[in-house]
């Protein structure tokens, strides 16, 4: 599904982006589990990947020619569970199982609980790599598929991405692009503070990536450049994208706090009053 002329599709999925906030915000209250501002922050990224520029369909989800998204800050689990969820991929009520005993929703995604989990992610500085091995297995193979993974700025402190972000250009992977979700946190305070991460365009440029560097609140920028994933550069893509840490929710919003709290049940009614769900 791609954004038409009239942009009438972004506008589907801004509601769809807010309805997924709320979802999320109320799914953190009943499991009483955290990272609720690192899942905000990457909703509008997941629902651009979903309605804007993934090949991939949802009945039939295990097609071997589809596009690939990784979820790498799988701590932001949520984001992706209600993204497939509202996409088709497996019935909403499956929602209310979340972090439940024995449920398929686990807090980090699992590879095979459900329909469009493509790996288990969550310990961080590892989705790349297995990104590029499945970008790399696709062209050996023969198939046109894209790989997309989504990073947190915080895991860009792993040795292991830029060892990974070294790999790519010299095999020409231009098959697989990044989005990494710069919201400036990491568990123990500023990004940029805890180490040197700035400035994150220029450093995936100097390891020979084709990069761009935007709003990731922005759903036709996301759109634009990542539906056009091979971007004719023979280069591997990679997207710093400047969120906001609990987007969407003016109490939560640049709050660290809530990388480990979880709403109570008036905060919740906060929260989708002015996401104009009540």
């Amino acid at each position: 599904m791609f954004m038409d002329s009239d942009g009438f599709l972004i506008t589907e999925m801004e509601s769809i982006a807010r309805r997924t906030r709320g979802k999320l915000v109320e799914m953190s209250h009943v499991a009483r589990t955290p990272h609720l501002g690192s899942s905000l922050s990457c909703v509008d990224i997941l629902v651009a990947a979903y309605w804007g520029f993934l090949k991939t369909d949802p009945q039939n989800p295990g097609d071997p020619n589809r596009d690939r998204l990784i979820l790498s800050k799988g701590h932001a689990a949520t984001s992706l569970y209600v993204t497939l969820a509202y996409r088709g991929f497996f019935s909403l009520e499956l929602l209310e199982t979340y972090a439940q005993s024995g449920a398929r929703l686990a807090e980090h995604p699992i590879y095979g609980s459900v329909p469009g989990v493509e790996v288990t992610s969550g310990s961080l500085g590892h989705g790349l790599s297995l990104g590029l091995g499945i970008a790399l297995a696709g062209r050996l193979q023969g198939y046109g598929y894209r790989v997309f993974v989504v990073m947190s700025d915080g895991e860009c402190n792993e040795g292991s991405v830029w060892e990974a972000a070294q790999f790519a250009p010299i095999h020409h992977l231009d098959n697989i692009a990044v989005i990494v979700d710069y919201n400036k946190w990491q568990a123990t305070g500023r990004s940029n503070e805890v180490m040197a991460l700035s400035p994150l365009k220029q450093k995936w440029e100097a390891f020979g990536w084709s990069t761009h560097e935007m709003d990731g609140h922005d759903l036709s920028s996301l759109v634009e450049v990542l539906r056009n994933v091979p971007d004719g550069t023979g280069k591997p893509v990679a997207v710093v994208a400047h969120t906001v840490k609990g987007k969407g929710i003016s109490f939560m919003e640049d709050d660290n706090n809530w990388h480990y709290r979880f709403p109570n049940a008036d905060e919740v009614q906060k929260a989708k009053w002015e996401l104009g769900l009540l």
